[in-house]
């Protein structure tokens, strides 16, 4: 950590430092905790980088296909290796895409190459394996964020900061407190539930050191990376859809932690909805080296 790094965040309101990483390199597949990754433009480097499409070009996630949550991606040196129960290992190469095309997330039309046929089958296998009778099946295919393509964040979040994204919901880095995690399995336990992991709110940097929710009222994240401080600016609460009901280890859902949620974090920014992390978008540090440990610190929002 260099010295600026240091003198960066000391003068800091709020002292932290990252606890964890993730990176979910397939949308809504599981994610992969990782010790070090690359800060780029869009996000954590491979974060959201393939997503799964219907025959229409539109993206589906575990809303409709809970099952996508037990599908677990391995980044190694050249390559993505996806596994699911019953399946073979699928083999996804990092430097190699096939045919482009253009898909649908949320309202964007998004350029992005499509990964073959070898791919699409065994998404479609996979996520077709216990459909419910009568159910027709989805012909589901893999694809590519074309990274030649920007795709920006809402400006009414970013201001005048043209903040760009891959396949993410809609922002490049979600942050979340070990604090409020902490905090909802303590409700949890008082009402006879057991406690989740944070796995089921897909942060992509989790924070020690600061009390629960306290990420709400953050400007700005510093962290002090070996090439110098690393700056994120919060700018949205992350509103929550039913996903963190669905258990990552069986893919069944059940109602308690939405439940839970709704009598604490509905949270006026997002018009009443629940809200459990803050999206961020990058403004310094691209290509810098994030690590479990590494410090951090941020200054209050006052607006």
């Amino acid at each position: 950590m260099s010295s600026d790094s240091v003198a960066d965040l000391s003068a800091r309101d709020v002292a932290a430092r990252i606890a964890r990483l993730f990176v979910y390199p397939v949308k809504s597949c599981a994610g992969v905790e990782v010790d070090e990754v690359l800060l780029t433009e869009t996000g954590l480097e491979f974060d959201r980088a393939w997503m799964v499409v219907d025959d229409e070009g539109r993206f589906v996630t575990q809303r409709e296909l809970p099952r996508m949550a037990l599908i677990q991606p391995k980044l190694k040196h050249s390559e993505m290796v996806l596994r699911a129960p019953g399946m073979l290992a699928l083999h996804i190469a990092l430097d190699a895409v096939e045919e482009p095309c253009e898909v649908t997330v949320w309202k964007d039309r998004v350029k992005a190459y499509d990964m073959g046929d070898v791919a699409a089958q065994w998404f479609s296998d996979f996520l077709n394996s216990e459909r419910p009778a009568g159910v027709p099946a989805q012909k589901l295919r893999l694809v590519r964020f074309d990274p030649e393509f920007q795709r920006l964040s809402n400006k009414r979040w970013t201001g005048e900061v043209d903040a760009q994204t891959q396949f993410s919901d809609g922002f490049a880095v979600l942050v979340l407190s070990q604090s409020a995690l902490d905090g909802l399995n303590a409700r949890l336990a008082a009402a006879g539930h057991a406690a989740v992991g944070i796995e089921r709110f897909r942060p992509n940097i989790v924070l020690d050191g600061v009390d629960a929710h306290d990420e709400d009222n953050f400007g700005e994240l510093l962290i002090a990376t070996n090439e110098g401080p690393a700056r994120l600016r919060l700018v949205k609460p992350c509103p929550r859809c039913p996903i963190p009901n669905i258990d990552p280890a069986t893919a069944l859902s059940s109602p308690e932690v939405g439940d839970t949620l709704q009598a604490y974090r509905a949270h006026p920014a997002v018009d009443g909805a629940i809200a459990f992390g803050m999206n961020a978008i990058v403004l310094e540090g691209i290509d810098f080296a994030l690590r479990p440990g590494q410090s951090a610190a941020a200054d209050y929002r006052f607006d």
